[in-house]
């Protein structure tokens, strides 16, 4: 057991970083953070940022050994980068998890291998591969880089043949993964943790909005039957357990229109569905990610409210800062910024948090919130 005051090294400096920091500084830890970037969200707010290539395996090594127990807080660091932190610290969730889902052609198999409900996929290395797995799943189709692919990055929709090689042509000689293209009701996920002792504890289903491959909304609880939440919920115990997960993971699903769920993807860490829980449940995804990976009880995952959170992107500072002042006249919202010194297009800034006594009022009041920082 890894006790208060002891040091956590996260491998990653972004805003999930910044916010499991918070988390645990707040309950008496030391941070490291460990990144190829300086002044970065994670940084603002550990004890102490090294600054590295994750390739620098001698500085993964000096890391690794001021450290009592590390985590990951996005999963593109690189599985030798893990390998080596291993050999002198407990790494939670492990390096063979990170591996399998930092590769979706991985994920897949993984999903497929262990019965898991996925989209019918192809793995596609030449041109006359995706031919011939157009022929068999059809178009339309979605070809996706295998690796290192986030917020709709490496994505390409086949529409009919004509398509096939200008998509191939887009992957740049990466391997990829072909999907059917799946007409779906809505996205949701779970966001669930495992504890030492193989305990489980989940935040229920969240439902999830996109725009442009970004999420933009999501919410809590979900707009689902009985049944689809106990089923999506069963799915992701399931998986955590297979995969023998310590720590936290997400899992993405597609519900279609007659109420099946299809596991779109994985990522073992919180999540950005899960941000809500900070404000709305009992303990957050990142105080639950710090329970499990020092071995401590899992925290209660109750919801006090319903609860909407809206992304707040880099397009809101093209006309220079928003007006905070504005949004926070709605006593109700609650707003997290991530110390991200450049606003770009579709880079994520920081994010809203409503609750109220029904979702529809609190998707109301975040929409309304960010339309006022305009």
């Amino acid at each position: 057991m890894v006790l208060p005051n002891s040091t956590i090294g996260v491998l990653g400096s972004g805003q999930l970083g910044r916010m499991f920091a918070i988390s645990a500084r707040r309950m008496g830890y030391r941070v490291h953070t460990f990144s190829p970037e300086s002044d970065t969200p994670t940084g603002q707010v550990a004890d102490f940022e090294i600054c590295a290539e994750y390739q620098d395996l001698d500085a993964v090594k000096k890391f690794a050994k001021n450290v009592d127990v590390i985590t990951f807080e996005f999963e593109n660091v690189p599985f030798e980068t893990v390998e080596v932190a291993e050999k002198f610290a407990p790494v939670r969730p492990n390096g063979e998890i990170l591996h399998i889902t930092q590769n979706r052609l991985r994920e897949k198999t993984f999903l497929a291998q262990n019965g898991f409900p996925v989209t019918p996929f192809r793995h596609v290395k030449t041109l006359n591969e995706l031919q011939k797995s157009i022929e068999e799943i059809g178009a339309p189709a979605v070809l996706k880089t295998a690796g290192f692919g986030y917020d709709g990055k490496g994505q390409t929709k086949i529409k009919s043949v004509g398509d096939i090689e200008t998509a191939f042509a887009n992957l740049n000689g990466n391997e990829a993964v072909l999907e059917a293209f799946v007409e779906f009701e809505k996205e949701v996920s779970v966001v669930a943790a495992r504890d030492l002792r193989g305990h489980f504890a989940h935040y229920g289903v969240i439902e999830n909005v996109h725009a442009n491959h970004i999420l933009d909304v999501s919410f809590a609880p979900a707009f689902v039957s009985k049944k689809t939440e106990k089923e999506a919920v069963e799915i992701a115990r399931e998986i955590l357990e297979k995969l023998d997960v310590i720590g936290v993971l997400c899992v993405e699903f597609f519900l279609t229109k007659d109420e099946k769920l299809l596991v779109n993807e994985l990522a073992p860490r919180p999540h950005n569905s899960g941000h809500l829980t900070v404000d709305a449940c009992v303990t957050s995804q990142f105080e639950q990610q710090l329970r499990t990976v020092c071995g401590l009880p899992l925290g209660a995952t109750d919801l006090y409210k319903p609860a909407a959170m809206a992304n707040l992107l880099g397009d809101l500072w093209e006309t220079g800062e928003p007006n905070w002042q504005k949004a926070l006249q709605f006593p109700e919202v609650k707003l997290h910024l991530y110390g991200k010194a450049e606003a770009r297009s579709g880079r994520k800034m920081g994010h809203l948090t409503a609750l109220s006594e029904t979702v529809e009022e609190a998707i109301k009041v975040v929409k309304k919130a960010r339309v006022a920082l305009k």
